[in-house]
C-alpha cells in the first residue's frame, strides 16, 4: 500500500514539473505583453485609488461623473482582452520597432486586433493605441482604444448593424 502511495506521489510530482515547463513556454511572448501590462495597471490603480472624471457618450447622449473606480480589472478589460500573444496568432503580425515606439499590424481577416501602436518615454509606456475591427455579413464595428498612463483612457466604438442606424460610443476616463 505504501509503495502505491509513493508511486502516486512521484507521478503527481512529475506531472507538476511538466506543467511548469508548459507554463514557462507559454510565458515566452512574441509581442508586447498587453495583458501583463494591464494586470500591472490594475494592481497599481487599485492601490492608489485615483479619482476619475468619466464620461460616456452614446450617439448624442452624454453623461459625466466624478468617481473612484472600484473594479479596475473590469474597467480596463477591453484593453487586456486585446492581447495579441495567442499561440494561434504567432507570426501573423508585422512588427516595426524604432527608438521609443513599437507598432504591430495584422491584415489577417480572422484576427480582430488590426493595429497596436506603443510609444515609450525611456522604458515606461507613454501611450498605447489599439485598433480592433470586427465584421461579418450583418455587423461591422471598429474600436479605437487609447491609453495614457495617469492621464487618460478612451474607448471609441462605431457599430453598424444592417438595417439599423450606425451607433457611436465613446468612453473617457481622465485621471
Amino acid at each position: 500500500m505504501r509503495r502505491k502511495t509513493v508511486c502516486g506521489f512521484l507521478l503527481l510530482l512529475s506531472l507538476g514539473c511538466i506543467n511548469d515547463t508548459e507554463v514557462a513556454q507559454q510565458r515566452e511572448l512574441t509581442y508586447f505583453d498587453i495583458k501583463g501590462y494591464f494586470e500591472g495597471e490594475v494592481s497599481r490603480l487599485s492601490k492608489i485609488k485615483p479619482s476619475i472624471h468619466k464620461s460616456v457618450e452614446v450617439n448624442d447622449s452624454l453623461e459625466r461623473k466624478q468617481l473612484r473606480i472600484t473594479d479596475w480589472r473590469k474597467e480596463l478589460s477591453i484593453f487586456s482582452d486585446a492581447d495579441i500573444n495567442r499561440a494561434s496568432w504567432k507570426g501573423l503580425f508585422s512588427v516595426n520597432k524604432q527608438q521609443g515606439s513599437e507598432t504591430y499590424v495584422s491584415d489577417d481577416d480572422k484576427i480582430p486586433v488590426k493595429e497596436i501602436k506603443i510609444t515609450f518615454d525611456q522604458k515606461h509606456l507613454k501611450s498605447l493605441l489599439i485598433i480592433i475591427k470586427n465584421s461579418n455579413s450583418l455587423y461591422t464595428s471598429q474600436d479605437s482604444l487609447f491609453y495614457y498612463p495617469d492621464s487618460l483612457y478612451r474607448v471609441k466604438k462605431v457599430q453598424h448593424i444592417k438595417l439599423l442606424k450606425e451607433k457611436h460610443y465613446e468612453i473617457k476616463g481622465r485621471f
